[in-house]
């Protein structure tokens, strides 16, 4: 019971709210004197009017109770509204549990892709958890020992990312790792070529230089090895009663990617290893489209060895490897020697006695088709005694040489260049004859040393007396320079140029 007078209007009215009319009157009279407080005898008017109001406040709870039980669809929106309110308080912490989630995968995965390399697109990915690698195989051979591409990567003094954006397969891109342009073929329409970029290319003579390198070869081989040449590959042939020649077609599209990465797991590598090795030296063909002004290349098929990658012939020597050692068996058992050059096939037979050339023909084709190449149609050639004999470019009828009237049609050319000059000449499909004329007499020293210094002295005279004319080739052309010299078509100052006549492995 209060026993302070009220101050102002606003805590009477308080009061008698929060007590009653009744019970605030018999207070005031208690506090002013007019009645008693209470004395604990029943009945004593303060436990009375106390009570009452508890009643009171008791009937007036269950009233509103009754009436809110009584109203089913208040309760039914109620209930709805609170578990509406609990449902999206779940959401919201599993939103908010999630995302938190979310960052630390990414966070963890980011570190993990700087450190490991997981993932290098659909369909070349799958042994990337693979990373046993044979160490004895390895140690035979000289090979570095790189159990996982982070190894590869740190070998070749790149980051963990450099490697993947070179070694990732993707179905479109807006960025490529290869320069490509079209050179003429021989016998008519053009040949793709693949130049690699300089960051590629830099990682594709590094695997040149410290893997395939140090693989050993068949004997038979010639092309793109460090001491031979076409010459050491037309030197076997020379003098011989018979020379047959055949081409591979398609040489370098026909090896595809799952070769290559054999190649590289044979080798001893794991499989994770020679996935990386093998996207390194592999394409697709790839079509290059433009959509909303933004330059797309969208890949057309599967992965292959690009003509133009310092690696390519490497592995295509050591891919020939079974190809060279039963060839080479059968030529001597059928009293032929074999060489090769890249594609091209050359069996020679010397001496007396028969020597079947369609007999050769026939297992030469069965053999080729078992490992995976085709024989090319159109480039037969059965060449006898009585007429030029050609290998590789080089005339082989009593030693090694050059064609005569190319060789001709190329004194006569120094010939004009010392009485009138270069002005209106040219030599081949280049734009400095000077250049061209050192070039092909160098070749011809290559093949020749007698015939070739004499026209090396003449070239050289004419070089000193006109200097060269530094032409800037198309930048495409730029990336894929020649590495063997060959002898180009000849013209004369009265005579058009012609279209170059090379074949491909004389572009490397």
């Amino acid at each position: 019971m209060s026993s302070e007078r009220p101050t102002n209007r606003q805590e009477l009215y308080d009061r008698i709210r929060a007590t009653s009319k009744d019970e605030v009157i018999f207070e005031e009279m208690v506090r002013l004197g007019f009645w008693p407080a209470r004395s604990g005898i029943p009945g004593d008017p303060a436990d009375v009017l106390h009570r009452r109001n508890e009643l009171r406040g008791q009937l007036r709870a269950l009233a509103t109770e009754q009436s809110r039980l009584g109203n089913l669809e208040a309760m039914k929106l109620e209930l709805r509204k609170r578990r509406m309110e609990e449902s999206r308080r779940k959401q919201r912490e599993t939103k908010e549990r999630r995302e938190r989630e979310r960052q630390l995968r990414a966070e963890a995965w980011k570190e993990r892709k700087a450190k490991e390399v997981l993932f290098l697109g659909r369909g070349v990915s799958g042994g990337l958890s693979a990373r046993t690698a044979d160490e004895a195989r390895l140690g035979k051979l000289g090979l570095p020992v790189l159990a996982a591409p982070e190894a590869l990567a740190r070998a070749m003094g790149l980051s963990v990312g450099q490697l993947r954006a070179l070694c990732f397969t993707r179905t479109a891109s807006t960025t490529s790792h290869y320069v490509r342009f079209l050179l003429p073929k021989k016998t008519g329409g053009t040949r793709l070529i693949s130049a690699p970029m300089p960051r590629l290319k830099a990682a594709q003579a590094w695997v040149l230089e410290n893997l395939l390198k140090k693989v050993p070869v068949h004997e038979a081989a010639h092309g793109f090895r460090e001491g031979r040449s076409i010459v050491t590959n037309a030197r076997p042939h020379v003098g011989a009663s018979m020379v047959v020649n055949l081409d591979l077609k398609d040489f370098f599209p026909s090896v595809r990617y799952p070769r290559v990465k054999g190649v590289f797991a044979k080798l001893g590598y794991s499989e994770a290893t020679a996935t990386a090795l093998a996207l390194l030296c592999t394409e697709p063909d790839v079509e290059q489209v433009e959509l909303d002004g933004q330059r797309w290349f969208v890949t057309q098929g599967t992965r292959r060895l690009p003509q133009g990658a310092p690696t390519s012939p490497a592995l295509t020597n050591i891919l020939c490897r079974r190809l060279d050692r039963r060839l080479s068996g059968a030529a001597r058992k059928l009293g032929f020697v074999y060489t090769r050059y890249a594609d091209d096939l050359t069996f020679s037979a010397h001496g007396p006695g028969p020597h079947d050339a369609g007999e050769l023909l026939r297992f030469v084709r069965w053999v080729v088709g078992q490992e995976d190449f085709t024989p090319h149609p159109e480039k037969t050639r059965v060449l006898r005694r009585g007429r030029q004999q050609e290998v590789t470019g080089v005339v082989v009828n009593d030693k090694p040489g050059v064609d005569r009237q190319t060789l001709k049609r190329f004194r006569a050319l120094l010939h004009q260049l010392e009485k009138t000059g270069p002005e209106g000449k040219r030599w081949g499909n280049s734009g400095d004859v000077i250049a061209s004329a050192v070039g092909y007499a160098n070749y011809v020293a290559m093949v020749d040393p007698v015939k070739g210094k004499a026209l090396q002295t003449k070239a050289r005279a004419l070089e000193q007396r006109y200097g060269r004319r530094p032409v800037a080739p198309p930048r495409a052309k730029k990336a894929a320079a020649p590495e063997i010299p060959s002898p180009p078509p000849t013209t004369t100052e009265q005579k058009p140029a012609e279209p170059p006549k090379k074949k491909w492995w004389k572009l490397f």
